[in-house]
């Protein structure tokens, strides 16, 4: 397949768009908030940033360098790059790992479509904490409906894969992301206009150092290398579809920066509400589906803003379905030469077929345990700490030690007007610096307890 006939964005805010939604997702809402606001608030949030800015860019530069120069899918990149090697592993485990979190990642937002149904049905109201969280445990341990509405989700991204990069992801993201970002900041003025507020932004910004541990510090770095998609073959197959003219560090920056600051409005959207309304500050599905419903029927105009933030969930969702789901068909449809159809259907079929096991294991399976995990829980934990991080520390290897600054730089550097002393800077941190934070990370994650 030649370059001249392969499908790509046609914009630099196409690439944003799509990179950043597949970064922004229900981590940022549910996790991110919560561990700022219990490691340090306003300190956590600095140590975050320096980390976004000293290795998040740089190893998504590393992934974008891979997918641009080489052209191709997750697996077909590194065999481009290093021929007769074993490198392809790295993009296997890519492929591998967005295939596992895809599974589990359905089930989940397939609540969220429920709970707004829920939400326009006005189910919320009148119940207290403890029967909305008997309700979301009833629901999630049935099996029609949390089937069902996993299907609904894997057939949507399906359906949006099967229109190809500029038609289906570039242009459903380019009105996804927008809306989402109208929709956090409608529930952030309503958040932060209620009596009592003023609390939840404290908890939120301002600094405690004294909260700031070495496993804070590591729960920082691990949020900012990996909420920004990285290590999981998505943002190789991204960059392979980004034209040599789209400059790829402020590509990089803006994804970055959009990933940021949904992640702090997120903040700025939960909080202020919790503590105005007397919300426990718990992360997790607890506080998207038990929590929030309790504090916004308990808040003027709750209703319509209940269905909003479930809305707004759903999108943020979707736009991470989107990109794992075309990591697995761009694998499918070039190196085994079939069309983007057939890919499309294998990978959404197979895929789903593990996320009804992953479904079920909150209800009917949930007896199956191994290493005393679930099978949701499994596949979360083998994504999270193993897939994804080990993957991000060999990308950075590969790009720093195999592929080597020059060719970095000479990719990097394509419709790039920034100074050559920046990009020097980033190898430097690519060759030298990500893979032992990276590193660090991983050790962290085996080593200390709770740390993810």
């Amino acid at each position: 397949m030649s370059s001249q006939k392969r499908d790509g964005f046609t914009s630099k805010f196409g690439v944003i768009a799509a990179a950043a939604g597949s970064a922004v997702g229900l981590g940022n809402i549910w996790r991110f908030p919560y561990i700022t606001g219990e490691n340090g608030g306003g300190a956590f949030l600095l140590m975050y940033i320096f980390f976004v800015v000293l290795i998040g860019i740089p190893v998504m530069m590393s992934e974008f360098v891979i997918g641009r120069r080489s052209g191709s899918n997750a697996i077909g990149a590194f065999r481009k790059l290093a021929p007769g090697t074993s490198w392809w592993l790295v993009g296997l485990m890519g492929i591998i790992a967005a295939f596992v979190i895809l599974a589990f990642y359905g089930t989940v937002a397939g609540w969220t479509l429920e709970y707004i149904v829920q939400a326009f049905q006005n189910s919320f109201s009148g119940k207290s904490q403890t029967e909305l969280g008997d309700s979301f445990n009833n629901f999630t341990a049935s099996t029609f409906r949390p089937v069902l509405w996993q299907m609904v989700v894997m057939v949507l991204t399906g359906a949006i894969i099967l229109r190809g990069v500029s038609k289906g992801i570039e242009k459903v993201t380019k009105i996804l992301m927008p809306l989402l970002v109208v929709l956090i900041i409608a529930v952030c003025i309503r958040s932060v206009t209620l009596p009592g507020s003023a609390k939840g932004l404290e908890f939120l910004f301002k600094p405690d150092f004294s909260k700031i541990t070495f496993k804070a510090v590591l729960m920082a770095l691990g949020q900012a290398a990996f909420s920004l998609s990285v290590g999981m073959g998505a943002l190789i197959t991204y960059g392979s579809y980004v034209k040599k003219e789209i400059p790829l560090l402020g590509t990089c920056f803006s994804i970055a920066v959009t990933d940021t600051i949904i992640a702090i409005l997120s903040g700025i959207m939960v909080f202020p509400a919790l503590f105005a309304l007397g919300g426990e500050s718990v992360g997790g599905p607890g506080l998207v589906f038990v929590t929030l419903p309790g504090v916004f029927q308990s808040m003027p105009g709750g209703y319509v803003f209940g269905i909003i933030f479930f809305i707004l969930v759903f999108l943020a969702a979707l736009t991470s379905t989107i990109s794992l789901l075309e990591v697995v068909v761009a694998y499918f449809k070039e190196d085994l030469k079939i069309s983007r159809l057939k890919a499309t259907l294998i990978a959404t079929v197979s895929i789903s077929v593990l996320g009804v096991l992953c479904t079920l294991s909150f209800g009917k399976l949930s007896y199956i345990k191994l290493f005393d995990k679930t099978i949701f829980g499994l596949a979360d934990y083998v994504s999270a700490n193993i897939l994804l991080t080990f993957g991000a520390l060999f990308i950075v290897i590969f790009t720093g030690w195999y592929l080597g600054k020059s060719k970095f730089i000479e990719e990097a550097k394509l419709a790039c007007k920034v100074n050559p002393v920046v990009l020097n800077v980033i190898a430097f941190i690519i060759k030298w610096i990500a893979p032992i934070a990276i590193g660090a990370v991983a050790i962290g994650t085996f080593f200390i307890e709770g740390l993810m």
